[in-house]
């Protein structure tokens, strides 16, 4: 497995990280537990999950406890003010059994916190980074606005986790770049298209051309994650005959 550092962050986290939040999704739960143990025992040491879904959050949980101290967890909250960023943290450590959470991110497509502001968001994140709750914070969105104000931002937000894949266009394609020279750590959700994509492989060789993100795969079954797993222990040989694959698959989505 290869390992990055995640921005300023410092936080050195597995190529391919482990989605978390469709946990409670699978119906026997000793599968999802399984799964969680597949992915450590391959390398895997970040799980990234949400508030959103408090029973992934708890399976997540359970299935890190023996190795709670080798991985790396993110969580999420849709907070707007700090007085909700309290009462969904608490709920979070207490859902994953843990004292403190690897890297906390704020779900926005909306607006970005900014530091002063009356909701009081930023200040309250400094304040649980500060007291050792969370050990860094981030951003998630879907918004190209707000993941581009986040790079002009005092704030001093660490990841950013936003779509990226191999449908991504030309006005998304240079995002990494741009984050990796302002040192913010680039997290990417929906790897596989939400589903349109079906090839792990193509998906997967795509991502890798990009040496500082790091990919979220929520893989939705045990068989699915191993080929993921395998794909990043062999992964594809990106040449002209894989990328034109890309462009076919790009110019029939977009």
């Amino acid at each position: 497995m290869e390992y990055v550092a995640l921005g300023k962050s410092n936080l050195l986290v597995s190529r391919t990280a482990f989605g978390a939040m469709g946990l409670e999704k699978i119906n026997d739960r000793k599968t999802a537990l399984d799964m969680i143990r597949a992915a450590y025992d391959a390398g895997v040491n970040f799980f990234d999950t949400s508030a959103a879904t408090p029973e992934s959050e708890r399976i997540l949980g359970e299935g890190i406890a023996s190795f709670r101290e080798n991985v790396i967890i993110g969580t999420k909250s849709s907070a707007y003010t700090s007085e909700i960023i309290s009462e969904d943290i608490d709920k979070s450590l207490t859902n994953l059994n843990v004292d403190y959470i690897d890297l906390y991110q704020i779900e926005k497509s909306s607006f970005l916190p900014v530091t002063g502001g009356d909701d009081g968001v930023v200040e309250k994140l400094l304040s649980l980074k500060k007291s050792g709750v969370i050990r860094h914070f981030g951003v998630t969105t879907e918004s190209l606005d707000i993941a581009l104000s986040i790079l002009k931002s005092d704030v001093g937000w660490e990841t950013v986790q936003f779509p990226f894949n191999i449908l991504s266009t030309d006005e998304t394609e240079g995002l990494p770049s741009e984050y990796e020279e302002a040192d913010v750590g680039f997290i990417a959700m929906s790897p596989m298209c939400g589903g349109l994509i079906d090839n792990v492989p193509l998906a997967l060789g795509y991502l890798r051309q990009f040496e500082n993100i790091v990919p979220v795969w929520g893989a939705r079954s045990l068989e699915e994650l191993q080929q993921i797993l395998y794909f990043t222990q062999n992964p594809p040989v990106v040449d002209d005959k894989f990328l034109e694959e890309c462009r076919k698959k790009r110019r029939f989505y977009n």
